[in-house]
């Protein structure tokens, strides 16, 4: 079902309104300092968008997990510094984007002028969606943008409940940006589609790999999750992470796939997770008992590289290894490349956030790909099938 976005408001005026955009600013913080600013740089299209129509712009995000209302560890007020900068324009915070104080504040702003509300999360009704807490956040506004991908797989008063509240409620452009690659890429993909699918566990991936499968072209597995995988085949797996409660699903998924899954051929392993330790390679069979496998092997990355490089669409979510320790950044690094080498000749690139971003970010490879998504959980579970209610609440087109 497709949405309403911020570019089809044709004959909607923009000029002197109050324009509520979920904007998505959880970002890293250390000491009180945004050490990563690529998801404040993400809004940035939709944000000048409204101020060069002379709307007034009221921005609301989350922080983090706070535990406790006011918590200052996740203030968003070290963001106003951050957009400022990338604006040029001196941005108001609102202590309470949920008080009178605040509606008057907004009300006042210069046309194009910016405001950025606390921590949505401070506020105990955001997370229960909870309607009162949502009409707090609407009386800033006369219409409402979502522009949080990375939220809107979460059904909370400041992604779900307000777009029953303000309308216009739309899409903005880094959203509309995040639906068109990842449906497209499913849903109506240029083949060969191939994915690549990482990370520790087979747990948080089985829904995905059940959908993905009859309508991919190739399945790629790697990271720890491979090595339930090869106890599913009776391979010796040693210290390896297994989850013994889903061999059996493994099995069965293996059955299902045929030629379609394709596993690691070897393993890069070590006795013990620690930078600098010695490391063999060995084929995924001769695991030895003691040992675990830590990353993929250089003759699986060249596997995966060959069928990547013949790919027309690929979609990549979780890494191939403990790529936070090198050595066991090789096989991630490997796939990385093997992206950007497949994107240069046309085909549609897509890595999903979260641990893939952070690891095509490291290759310093970002943007030598089609689109790095700013979701992880949204964008898992928009590629399973599922309905994102931040997404499902907006107007339909």
């Amino acid at each position: 079902m497709s949405k309403r976005t911020l570019g089809q408001l044709e004959g909607v005026r923009l000029d002197g309104q109050r324009v509520v955009v979920r904007v998505d600013f959880n970002v890293p913080m250390a000491n009180g300092l945004v050490t990563d600013d690529t998801r404040v740089r993400a809004s940035l299209p939709t944000i000048t968008y409204l101020r060069e129509r002379g709307a007034r712009v009221v921005l609301l995000s989350h922080l983090g997990r706070p535990k406790s209302a006011g918590d200052p560890k996740y203030s968003l007020r070290p963001v106003v510094r951050v957009l400022e900068g990338l604006l040029g324009l001196p941005v108001t915070f609102l202590e309470d984007p949920t008080s009178e104080a605040s509606v008057g504040i907004v009300r006042h702003l210069p046309r194009g002028g910016v405001a950025l509300g606390e921590n949505t999360r401070y506020y105990p009704g955001e997370e229960q969606n909870d309607a009162a807490l949502a009409a707090r956040f609407a009386a800033l506004g006369d219409m409402y943008v979502n522009d949080a991908f990375g939220s809107a797989h979460r059904a909370h008063a400041s992604t779900e409940a307000i777009a029953h509240l303000l309308k216009p409620a739309v899409a903005g452009f880094l959203m509309e940006k995040e639906l068109r690659f990842l449906g497209e890429a499913v849903n109506q993909p240029v083949r060969p589609l191939v994915a690549i699918l990482g990370g520790a566990k087979i747990s948080g991936k089985i829904d995905l790999i059940a959908a993905l499968l009859p309508k991919v072209d190739h399945v790629l597995i790697g990271g720890a999750m491979a090595c339930t995988f090869f106890k599913a085949m009776g391979l010796e797996t040693g210290l390896s992470l297994v989850e013994l409660d889903k061999v059996d699903l493994a099995r069965q998924l293996l059955a299902d796939a045929g030629a379609k899954l394709v596993l690691p051929t070897d393993a890069v392993i070590a006795q013990q997770l620690e930078g600098g330790v010695p490391t063999r390679t060995v084929p995924r069979d001769a695991i030895p008992v003691g040992w675990a496998m830590y990353d993929i092997g250089a003759a699986s990355v060249a596997q995966f590289a060959a069928i990547i490089s013949g790919a027309r669409t690929v979609v990549w979510n979780g890494p191939m290894g403990v790529f936070e320790t090198k050595p066991f950044d090789a096989g991630t690094m490997g796939v990385a490349l093997a992206l950007a080498a497949t994107t240069r000749t046309g085909a549609i690139t897509i890595v999903g956030g979260g641990d893939s971003a952070a690891a095509i970010a490291a290759a310093g490879l970002e943007n030598q790909v089609s689109h790095v998504s700013t979701g992880g959980g949204a964008s898992l579970e928009f590629l399973e099938g599922k309905e994102l209610p931040g997404v499902a609440a907006l107007d339909d087109a």
